[in-house]
């Protein structure tokens, strides 16, 4: 399949405030590609979109709770309106919380599916409605490598990232007779705002603390995955190709993986207690 040519393809990205949403939308904007950004931050929008602009980049924001289904129709018909027929969308807007399962309450457990799962839908949802009518399109999805692995007292966010993936897997084949490609993006750890977010909805987000380098990456080196995946659609986009297999092994061998989070659980629990681990 030959390279898709990015130049004037209309983008509209979710979570853009920050983080991976922020970056890729400098990448795409880089790359061509005029860009709306959305989240709920409008400062913090205003900011990347100017950035953008300073690049000799199109961008423009909207405001949005993608929570809010009706908020997102908005959103993608605000695209369309300020840029001419979308031709991607990525629903990246997300959090996480530090919880033990048994502990996490119901209120807790749907605001996350909430916004990261239904918040993606809601998201796609209004943009495959045109990609289908016009048989030209690309959804991606910023799912998790934690959508293959869960992660202790990441249970729920771990959930709603594997929800997005098997949506997205199971949509690549429902929508591939309209030629509207779909991707799953699987990111490690990101040196972004996420960990403090997930601290401060906690109180403490100690389990993933002293995380090694060698799997946190910068917002930046997930951007140029996806803008890679836009150029030539492929079906999972992952930035580490170490953490991919160690999730298939995972997989494959249950109580192997569990030997390796075991230490991190047992730290956290120590550190709960003011032991020594």
């Amino acid at each position: 399949m030959a390279k898709i040519d990015l130049a004037g393809k209309p983008i509209c990205i979710t979570g853009a405030s920050a983080g991976i949403g922020a970056a890729t939308a400098v990448a795409c904007a880089d790359a061509g590609m005029p860009v709306l950004l959305a989240a709920r931050r409008e400062d913090r929008l205003v900011e990347v979109a100017d950035g953008i602009r300073e690049r000799g980049g199109k961008a423009e924001v909207f405001v949005v709770d993608v929570a809010d289904p009706d908020a997102c129709r908005r959103m993608i018909a605000a695209a369309e309106d300020a840029f001419g027929p979308l031709y991607a969308v990525f629903a990246n807007a997300g959090y996480g919380v530090e919880r033990a399962m048994h502990e996490i309450t119901e209120e807790e457990l749907r605001g996350i599916f909430d916004v990261n799962f239904f918040g993606s839908m809601h998201t796609v949802w209004p943009a495959v409605e045109r990609f289908i009518e016009r048989r030209t399109g690309h959804v991606l999805f910023c799912s998790s490598c934690l959508a293959r692995f869960p992660l202790p007292y990441y249970a729920a966010y771990s959930a709603t990232k594997a929800s997005q993936h098997h949506a997205g897997r199971a949509m690549r084949l429902e929508l591939a007779p309209y030629d509207v490609h779909v991707s799953t993006v699987h990111p490690i750890g990101t040196k972004t705002e996420f960990f403090d977010v997930a601290g401060a909805r906690s109180g403490a987000a100690s389990l993933i603390e002293h995380t090694s380098d060698r799997f946190m990456q910068t917002p930046e080196t997930v951007a140029q995955a996806v803008v890679r995946c836009l150029r030539k659609p492929c079906a999972e986009v992952w930035t580490s190709r170490f953490v991919r297999f160690g999730m298939i092994a995972s997989a494959l061998v249950p109580t192997l993986a569990d030997l390796g989070v075991r230490k991190m659980v047992r730290q956290r629990q120590a550190r709960d207690r003011g032991a020594t681990p």
